[in-house]
């Protein structure tokens, strides 16, 4: 198994939440670690969407004048809607 480097930070939060996961024995560092993964993988997949936003769009519209290339061929529910 693989140590993953960690480095130590400073947070602040709500005392309330903090004595409530204390008491629940809930790791605060475990918590925020996973919470701050997702938020980065949401980051960069909102940016991944706007940095490509115009080719998404010049596929759809080649798509509506061209109609799609497999849709005789397409049999998945929903084929229907990409005949030209």
């Amino acid at each position: 198994m693989t140590a993953v480097a960690k480095r130590k930070t400073s947070l602040t939060l709500d005392a309330a939440a903090l004595d409530s996961a204390k008491e629940l024995e809930i790791n605060v560092s475990a918590v925020a670690e996973a919470a701050l993964v997702k938020a980065i993988a949401e980051a960069r997949q909102q940016r991944w969407l706007e940095e490509n936003a115009d080719s998404f769009a010049a596929q759809a519209s080649w798509h509506e004048q061209n109609g799609h290339p497999l849709a005789e061929i397409i049999a998945a529910p929903g084929g229907s809607s990409w005949t030209s």
